[in-house]
């Protein structure tokens, strides 16, 4: 469920792509600043990315085509023998490597080579559709969502975001923020992730990142969730209730049977007399059941059993 519902939330965010080319260059900035990393020829500095999804790969290429007119290859395509999912490397290494990671705002050239930023430049999501796209960006790149199993009450909703450093992790909660999403940011083996745990949270940010049938499918199990939740609190309600009924019949036909054989029930007035008879003749009646038979309202017959017990107490107490 978690990896398909992954791919369902990033195939929704590419095929809806982005309109101006400033949402194209944040989103291709965060992208790269997620799975992607610089590399080196010589002289010549470029950068490569590792993604799953040809789609994602494909979509990405394109933008990197039409913005830069950048010229890329795919260097390594492998299957992972044990997930199944494909791996692609791509890369760019030319004379315009570095210039388009300038233009993202993730290296410049410097005097003594090359200056890396660590955190997110401010020109790349100058206005509020960049900073969406910088997010949306980022998840493709390394994000995750999963879904609560049906089937297991201890599994919940999680969205995720991997970055590399906490500069990235928290400018990504800021810009979160920004957009009234509360994210938590937590160290994970080197790398910092950023993630949501709510299916509020996950539901707001589907809806923020267009991803409009994934947002129907996570409602739809939710309330399939929720019905099932009520269900079986209804349930384990009906069942506390029986379980007390069932404690309380026992009580009340130990004392008439406790009565019975210190005095006997022909001590008993006629009308304690005629209830501890008909407990005993049905010990398994409910005692809505029970009044019924009585012809006696159920508030009568509680306060006739009361009564009884009582007297049971009373005699244990004279022994």
């Amino acid at each position: 469920m978690s990896s398909n519902f992954t791919g369902d939330i990033k195939r929704e965010i590419v095929r809806r792509g982005f309109d101006n080319a400033c949402c194209k260059t944040a989103a291709l900035s965060a992208f790269l600043r997620t799975t992607g990393s610089v590399i080196r020829k010589g002289d010549t500095f470029g950068f490569e990315f590792i993604t799953e999804s040809e789609e994602v790969a494909a979509f990405f290429i394109g933008i990197l085509e039409e913005l830069f007119g950048a010229e890329l290859k795919i260097v390594q395509a492998t299957t992972d023998i044990r997930s199944g999912r494909d791996r692609l490397v791509v890369q760019c290494l030319s004379d315009r490597s570095l210039y388009i990671l300038s233009e993202l705002g993730i290296a410049a050239r410097a005097e003594e080579g090359v200056e890396f930023r660590l955190d997110m430049d401010k020109y790349v999501v100058e206005n509020p559709c960049c900073e969406i796209a910088w997010i949306e960006g980022a998840f493709l790149g390394s994000g995750s969502c999963v879904l609560p199993k049906m089937e297991d009450s201890r599994s919940g909703y999680h969205l995720e975001i991997v970055f590399s450093n906490k500069f990235l992790a928290d400018d990504c909660c800021r810009l979160l923020a920004l957009h009234e999403l509360l994210a938590r940011c937590v160290q994970r083996k080197g790398s910092f992730v950023v993630y949501m745990k709510s299916r509020e949270s996950i539901s707001d940010f589907l809806y923020l990142t267009g991803a409009e049938n994934a947002l129907a499918k996570l409602n739809k199990l939710a309330d399939r969730k929720d019905e099932k939740n009520r269900i079986n609190r209804v349930a384990n309600c009906l069942q506390k209730n029986y379980d007390k009924s069932v404690l309380a019949s026992v009580k009340h036909i130990r004392a008439i049977e406790r009565i019975e054989g210190i005095v006997g029930l022909s001590e008993l007035d006629p009308a304690l007399r005629e209830t501890a008879a008909a407990r005993l003749a049905d010990k398994e009646a409910s005692l809505k059941e029970l009044s019924e038979r009585l012809g006696i309202t159920k508030s009568c017959l509680n306060h006739r059993l009361r009564k009884l017990v009582k007297l049971a107490e009373d005699l244990d107490g004279e022994e």
